[in-house]
């Protein structure tokens, strides 16, 4: 009998444990932050170039409409106020709970803690090197540190997502993030090969699927920090 009360008061320990952990907290609620500022990015990208005159969506790039020169530049700031600051409250969250939690393996974990890098680099990099003229040849000091941050930004992108899919597809309870990923490196992909492949008409349309991939996959993820990651978390319990 005292061996049965045992049992029975440990399955409703572990009961009430399980409970604890899939009520959401604070932390899970940032997440949402990831989708609102893929919502605060789209919004920028859509409606800057009505403030833009003679700005061709299919010719050129985006950062053109956030250039220090472009007549689009204070809606674009408008526009996208927390589109910076939503991502790093998102990433930033993102990777203190799969550190807390112990999610997945060392290779997801190192995954993830590259990706929030990257976004920080985005973020700092490009408030301090703008582009100083839309539309324009890369000649200044500025404007080259522009593209230097940009060579870092996309080289810890395609290295964090390459890691995730790896641990993505030999963790079937984190196979869903690795979706996501060869999907987001696919965009990239597209977008770095399609602008030097297409016509200079078309360089604006494969240029976003670069620019939408990772604010995309931080949404993503934002997203599974809403819910928990619930299927990693169970095998962590079980």
């Amino acid at each position: 009998m005292a061996g049965q009360e045992v049992t029975g008061k440990k399955i409703l320990i572990d009961a009430a444990e399980k409970k604890a952990d899939t009520k959401r907290k604070l932390i899970n609620w940032m997440g949402l932050a990831g989708l609102l500022s893929f919502l605060s990015y789209t919004a920028a990208v859509v409606f800057s170039p009505l403030k833009f005159p003679g700005y061709d969506w299919m010719k050129q790039a985006v950062s053109d409409l956030s250039a220090d020169t472009a007549p689009s530049r204070k809606l674009w700031s408008q526009l996208s106020a927390f589109y910076s600051v939503g991502g790093m409250v998102c990433i930033t969250c993102v990777a203190i709970f799969v550190s807390e939690k112990k999610l997945g393996s060392k290779l997801f974990r190192l995954g993830i803690y590259l990706f929030a890098v990257m976004n920080l680099i985005s973020d700092v990099g490009y408030k301090m090197f703008p582009l100083a003229d839309s539309g324009k040849e890369i000649k200044s000091f500025q404007e080259t540190m522009h593209m230097v941050v940009t060579a870092f930004v996309v080289l810890l992108s395609i290295v964090s997502l390459v890691l995730l899919i790896i641990a993505g597809m030999k963790d079937k309870k984190l196979k869903g993030v690795g979706i996501c990923a060869i999907v987001s490196l696919a965009m990239m992909f597209i977008g770095a090969i399609g602008t030097g492949a297409v016509p200079k008409d078309y360089f604006g349309i494969v240029e976003r699927f670069s620019v939408f991939a990772a604010v995309g996959f931080n949404a993503v993820l934002g997203l599974y920090l809403f819910g928990g990651f619930s299927k990693a978390q169970s095998e962590i319990r079980d």
